[in-house]
């Protein structure tokens, strides 16, 4: 039977730990016999959360014989992985043990140097830190989850549940993996990214920067026409300036940033409000219906039907 080893570390988040332990511990062939089984292995017996101590049944030996490893996430992504369970986890590579993680269980997946040379993601909201500790990883924080064959990567909480459900279907096929997802009243693929979630309140305007007041205009201006032109001559420059100056302080074309920032609008109209897709692009100075729908989804990862569905 497969092993799966979930490695608790310090200070792992409940959550993460218990994503795997139900999905993989909940799948069942057709006859009725476990997928799986599952193990939670920890560097010492006792391991604290941060809201309880968990006992874990299982040391690092546990990684010898399994056939999945998973990381979950860690309250402190930043805190160092010990010697033994960085090499445990490289031990259980080189043998070729399947190694996944969860949210921040990214950062003690990277500080092994697996991830090196490789595409992988974690929280959006971390995934600037996983960057920048570890250039050598090319960090992607708009999906779900990356699979590299042996190594992957999922990024915050219930995405983890996605990469669960990936790999049941990996293994097992779609019908095994569609009865988890129904156990685990989750949809087996879900539409799109984590782009769809990142916070939208408005596109990020630079404090003190000479754009500042251009930026808030073209924020109060989205509904109309808003041409380089228009904008440069708002800010009182040429459009060669204009372009040089926009890089400089949003690090994005000025017309990139407008896209954005329609779309961040367009995502507020989308969940309170009952207007048409037509409307709403009309609403937020999108020239026409369909140029509305491709921008949407090339920047949520979802179509503006389906991000009304999740989040209204």
């Amino acid at each position: 039977m497969h092993t799966v080893a979930v490695l608790a570390l310090d200070g792992v988040i409940p959550f993460d730990l218990a994503t795997p332990v139900e999905a993989f511990g909940r799948a069942r062939l057709p006859g009725g016999r476990p997928c799986y089984r599952v193990l939670v292995c920890a560097e010492r017996p006792e391991v604290e959360t941060g809201t309880f101590t968990l006992r874990a049944p299982r040391g690092l030996d546990a990684l010898t014989a399994a056939d999945t490893v998973i990381i979950p996430g860690i309250a402190q992504p930043t805190a160092p992985l010990s010697p033994d369970s960085r090499a445990a986890l490289i031990a259980a590579a080189a043998r070729g043990a399947r190694i996944a993680s969860i949210c921040s269980g990214a950062f003690p997946f990277a500080a092994t140097g697996l991830l090196d040379g490789l595409r992988a993601t974690t929280h959006w909201m971390a995934a600037e830190l996983l960057a920048a500790r570890h250039p050598a990883i090319e960090v992607d924080p708009n999906v779900l989850y990356v699979d590299n064959g042996q190594f992957l990567t999922s990024a915050g909480a219930a995405a983890g549940v996605d990469m669960c459900l990936h790999l049941i279907r990996r293994d097992h096929g779609s019908a095994v993996a569609a009865d988890a997802a129904r156990q685990a009243v989750m949809p087996l693929e879900r539409e799109g990214g984590q782009a769809q979630f990142i916070p939208h309140d408005h596109t990020p305007i630079p404090t003190g920067a000479a754009l500042e007041p251009t930026l808030l205009w073209i924020q109060e201006n989205l509904s109309r026409p808003l041409t380089l032109a228009d904008i440069a001559a708002h800010a009182g420059v040429s459009a060669r300036t204009l372009l040089r100056r926009f890089t400089d302080q949003t690090g994005s074309t000025p017309l990139q940033w407008v896209h954005r920032a329609r779309v961040r609008r367009a995502q507020q109209l989308l969940e309170t409000s009952s207007d048409s897709v037509e409307l709403i692009a009309d609403r937020v100075g999108f020239g026409s219906p369909a140029g509305f729908r491709e921008r949407f989804k090339r920047t949520t990862g979802v179509s503006p039907h389906a991000y009304r569905r999740a989040f209204r």
